[in-house]
């Protein structure tokens, strides 16, 4: 019950990208809250279970339980807060009978051959009304301003545009039936992963965090990495990277981990900045890191038809490059600044550690386990979470009780609310785009932008990114990107490789890469290249693009000038919050670079022979090694500002990638270290005969 009482703050919520006004609940309010919460969690795991219910009806009631929920803890407004909230219990209350009235009435809608009556679109405009306004106060304006945009323009003003935007529109009475009883609405199919894969995973994290496992990430980290040099800021990275992976929100994890990592941090020496940007570069990467990624991976399997699992293994190396290049950069300031590894008392021993807290691996391994034998993510989570409950009875310390699994259920609850409300709201969206065809419409824009040029396409999906994340949570941006850019990309991504295995094929198919441009032309001509790609490459080229769009949607946390797990770290660190979103956005420079290597080689995402694989590994690990030492401009010594130039020009020339570029790359960088290890070396010489001599005269 403690877990809703304390008073409210500024405070970010789902992947925590946009800052909203909070209620305090006490007294009845709190409780009934509370009941609330372990109900919604109890009915989630049931009906992925045991008790098995048409899908549109059980998203109905899960719009049924997290609306109701968004009311009674999001207010009009922060001026709000203090007012008795009688209009928003009452929207709590009607949000509940819309959707009711859908579990109630759907079998009469079709008994009436989808003919829809008016009570049937009274409920169907109630509905889509509160999702809009609780999306608003849950997440900000952005989403249903965007919901109303792509609404307005299917209704009305689609019809006075030109050329290949015009649209003819749709009756209100169609609309409302896409929105209220389709499957590519409010409870379509993002509703469906909202109320299986992510519900559950999101439970998960949260018994994960009540039987004490957070604890127990962050001693690890200190034992593991606090006695080389710059250990609190690697420690940062590590607990992060692991605690970001349950929590799904990148602000969240700043705020647990950091309240930690960052004073350790700044105690060592390292400035309240630059603590800050290690702290939310650290964060934002735990969306990334497998095995439990953010909610948008649950929605990248559902729409790719590529089992979660598999995404996963894919993304394992691409996340731990991500790490080590930010470790990179900690290390490098740490050597720049002459800052010593943690002290020794403050270290646990690392076997202390693990014998105290390895029951935590287990419920890990029972996800991974199940999901590698074929089982489903939903089935899998569920055994998992009794897992930790039954791990936790090996600890000393953490052996959860009836009502620590109460709790659990109920802040799971509380959790979910943010991105319930995100995912639902996220359908409105979705239904317009799919009604209108804006994917279309909006690939034909990229590609009268971009033409055939992939670096220039993905240029524009990064730019969309960021300006996407000012506003929108990173699981709705992906999903919004990934709806408008993926299969464009996709098709480009595919071209790319038939034009390297024969490049002559588009000529002696009497087609040109002019066609690009034209939509029908542009169908003609991809349909021909589908054709040209083996199934095994289809399928890595399909997840290339939505890894890239994904990595990119996570890039609002670190770039100015909207960068909140930035600014949260800010706030912790007590350091200006731009000049931390700047340091955060350098040190997350593999967030971009990264994901260009999964279009230009898919070797990374294990396509190709092994050997290529882990070549493909190395020469990105020495291109991040370069681009930290020339961002920090340190290496063995202080670099002069032209060694910083060239280390920065060969990470360029190793990202190429080509295997000549590779090994020119490396014979580079081998140069410069024999050479900046020589000199340093006679430096000290000179310095030590100085003095020599000094102390002689």
């Amino acid at each position: 019950m403690g877990l809703f009482t304390k008073k409210p703050v500024e405070a970010t919520e789902d992947s925590g990208e946009v800052m909203v006004s909070t209620r305090e609940l006490t007294g009845r309010t709190a409780t009934v809250f509370y009941c609330l919460c372990i109900a919604a969690s109890v009915f989630h795991v049931l009906t992925n279970t045991v008790w098995l219910m048409p899908e549109i009806q059980r998203n109905a009631l899960h719009y049924a339980f997290f609306v109701p929920l968004a009311f009674m803890i999001y207010p009009f407004n922060a001026k709000s807060l203090d007012k008795k909230p009688y209009v928003d219990w009452f929207l709590a209350t009607l949000s509940v009978v819309c959707g009711l009235y859908l579990v109630f009435f759907e079998d009469a809608l079709h008994a009436r051959n989808e003919q829809m009556v008016p009570l049937d679109m009274v409920f169907a405009g109630i509905t889509l009304l509160l999702m809009l306004e609780i999306a608003r106060r849950a997440a900000g304006k952005i989403i249903p301003l965007l919901a109303v945009f792509f609404l307005s323009y299917a209704l009305y003003w689609g019809q006075f545009l030109s050329g290949n935007w015009n649209f003819p529109g749709v009756t209100i009475t169609r609309v409302l039936y896409r929105m209220y009883f389709a499957p590519d609405g409010i409870f379509g199919s993002i509703a469906t992963i909202s109320a299986s894969y992510v519900f559950l995973f999101v439970l998960f994290g949260s018994f994960l965090v009540k039987s004490g496992a957070g604890d127990f990430i962050i001693k690890l980290a200190i034992s593991i990495v606090g006695r080389s040099v710059g250990g609190p800021a690697k420690m940062a990275v590590f607990s992060s990277g692991l605690m970001g992976s349950v929590s799904g929100s990148a602000v969240a994890n700043t705020v647990s981990t950091g309240s930690i990592t960052i004073p350790m941090m700044k105690r060592t020496g390292f400035s309240p900045k630059f603590a800050a940007a290690v702290e939310a570069a650290a964060s934002t990467g735990g969306q990334i890191m497998p095995p439990i990624m953010g909610a948008g991976a649950f929605v990248m399997a559902q729409w790719t038809q590529i089992s979660y699992l598999h995404i996963v293994a894919i993304s394992f190396i691409p996340a731990i490059l991500y790490f080590i290049g930010v470790i990179f950069f900690v290390h490098s300031r740490a050597r720049s600044e002459g800052l010593q590894p943690t002290a020794e008392e403050d270290i646990p021993r690392f076997f202390d550690v693990l014998k105290e807290g390895w029951p935590f691996f287990i419920p890990i391994g029972v996800l991974i386990t199940l999901m590698s034998i074929g089982y489903t993510p939903t089935y899998a989570a569920c055994w998992a979470i009794g897992a930790i409950v039954g791990a936790s009875w090996l600890t000393k310390n953490h052996r959860m009780g009836l009502m620590d699994i109460v709790d659990a259920l109920a802040l799971g609850g509380k959790n979910m609310v943010a991105t319930a409300i995100i995912l639902l709201c996220s359908g409105v969206v979705i239904g317009i785009v799919l009604l209108v065809s804006l994917g279309v419409k909006f690939s034909m824009l990229i590609s009268t932008v971009a033409g055939s040029s992939l670096l220039v396409t993905i240029g524009l999906v990064g730019v969309a990114s960021l300006i996407l994340g000012m506003g929108l949570p990173v699981t709705a941006s992906y999903i919004i990107l990934a709806t408008l850019s993926a299969p464009f990309l996709v098709n480009l991504i595919k071209l790319r490789y038939v034009m390297a295995v024969n490049p002559g094929f588009i000529e002696s198919m009497g087609m040109s890469l002019d066609m690009i441009t034209d939509p029908t032309a542009a169908g003609a001509l991809f349909a021909i290249i589908n054709t040209q790609v083996p199934p095994e490459h289809a399928t890595v080229f399909l997840l290339a693009a939505h890894l890239l769009i994904f990595w990119y949607s996570q890039s609002a946390n670190v770039t100015p000038p909207v960068c909140l797990a930035a600014y949260t770290a800010a706030g912790i660190a007590k350091s200006d919050p731009f000049q931390t979103g700047i340091h955060a956005f350098k040190l997350a420079s593999g967030l971009f670079i990264i994901p260009i290597m999964f279009v230009y080689e898919p070797a990374i995402l294990f396509l190709g022979p092994l050997w290529q694989t882990i070549l493909t590994i190395a020469v990105i690990l020495l291109a991040l090694f370069c681009t930290a030492v020339s961002l920090e401009g340190v290496y063995i010594r202080r670099l002069h500002p032209l060694l910083r130039i060239l280390f920065g020009c060969n990470a360029v020339l190793l990202y190429a990638l080509p295997e000549l570029q590779c090994w020119i790359g490396a014979g580079i960088f081998a140069i410069l270290t024999v050479i900046l290890k020589y000199t340093s070396a006679f430096d000290l010489e000179k310095e030590a005969e100085e003095a020599a001599l000094t102390e002689a005269a």
